[in-house]
């Protein structure tokens, strides 16, 4: 990963998530002195200043921009969005539009993280469906996932941009030179799936990416691919289901393991195996997911984030943005623009960023 880049401002949209702004500023306190970023907290002054108040080592890279408003988890992102033009999404996505950040981060509603995106900074060219690429764990590290939940109902041209867009994260973010990538179906045969799956095969089978086929949901957690290509509802149940597993998978292992006095004792034996197994598992500490396809770097966190949380989604976005990410996909995007199919990623352009952990 580059060294620390105190150039690089990131906007946090402080008023975001289950237990904003407490967990948001405790995470971008955690961020300033571990990343070296400038953070812009936006949100209600007030609430923000007393929350920085409980931190004596903030630091000065850290700055509240006031927002007037926030949309609610629960609330409809349109009608919110055109009632609160000053939310604190708003005017944290207006940030990257003015200059005066590289990138926004939000564990708000993630509908009206997305809706900011797309009509404050806009789509790239050529692109009409943005998508959420997710990082999972896999055996051989991590698969990018994509679409986690922006577009239902796509058309097959959509899923064959979200594959050489997914092949652009995972190059810029994963390390990975020709990233594997595949289309999630119920066989690895063409001529299986749904028509939107069976054309959109013979869309990707024309992209100058690493197109690996069909694969299934087990192929993911085995390794075999590095980009899973699907529409959002199938993306957004598969993160929950693997959330919810987890969880069950962990509890489960919790209630066994103090049962009785052997149990403890080889619990106690296998905990710091299990620790370092449970991190892969954790939201946390994968921090956020890109939204993919939007004119600026727009990182969407887990509503549940913890301030570690915070701080990885903070770390993702200054990686996205060190990589120059939106730059790489908007020189591809371009000339999808202007060709009936996309091409390949820049190699110089991806050549320039540091590729070494």
């Amino acid at each position: 990963m580059n060294g620390p880049s105190p150039s690089t401002v990131i906007a946090l949209d402080a008023m975001g998530g289950d237990d904003a702004p407490e967990v948001t500023v405790a995470g971008a306190v955690r961020a300033t002195h571990t990343l070296g970023v400038r953070v812009l907290l936006v949100g209600d002054r007030t609430r923000v200043d007393a929350e920085l108040a409980r931190h004596p080592d903030a630091p000065a890279a850290i700055q509240v921009i006031h927002a007037e408003h926030a949309i609610g988890m629960d609330e409809t992102p349109g009608p919110a969005l055109l009632h609160k033009r000053g939310a604190s999404i708003v005017v944290a996505t207006d940030l990257i539009k003015e200059g005066r950040a590289s990138a926004v981060v939000s564990a708000g509603n993630s509908g009206a993280a997305m809706g900011a995106a797309a009509l404050r900074l806009g789509l790239l060219p050529g692109i009409d469906r943005p998508a959420i690429a997710m990082l999972l764990p896999s055996r051989t590290g991590a698969a990018v996932v994509l679409d986690g939940g922006a577009t239902l109902d796509p058309r097959p041209e959509n899923l064959r941009d979200f594959a050489w867009m997914g092949s652009i994260y995972a190059q810029s973010l994963l390390h990975i030179e020709q990233p594997r990538v595949g289309l999630l179906n119920v066989g690895e045969e063409s001529t299986k799936g749904s028509a939107l799956v069976k054309q959109a095969y013979a869309l990707l089978k024309e992209l100058p990416i690493n197109f690996i086929g069909n694969v299934e949901g087990q192929n993911i957690a085995a390794g075999d691919v590095d980009v899973v290509v699907c529409d959002g509802f199938v993306g957004n149940a598969i993160l929950k289901a693997i959330e919810g597993y987890a969880e069950l998978f962990w509890s489960m292992l919790r209630e066994r393991t103090g049962s009785d006095l052997r149990s403890r004792l080889g619990a106690s034996l296998l905990r710091p195996a299990l620790q370092g197994l449970a991190r892969r598992f954790d939201y946390s500490a994968h921090g956020g997911a890109l939204l993919a396809g939007v004119n600026g770097i727009c990182v969407i966190a887990h509503g549940r984030s913890t301030p570690l949380a915070v701080e990885n989604a903070i770390r993702v976005a200054k990686e996205l943005s060190d990589q120059r990410v939106v730059e790489q996909l908007t020189s591809s995007s371009r000339r999808v623009a202007a060709s009936s199919a996309p091409p390949a990623l820049d190699r110089e352009q991806s050549s320039s960023g540091d590729r070494s952990h």
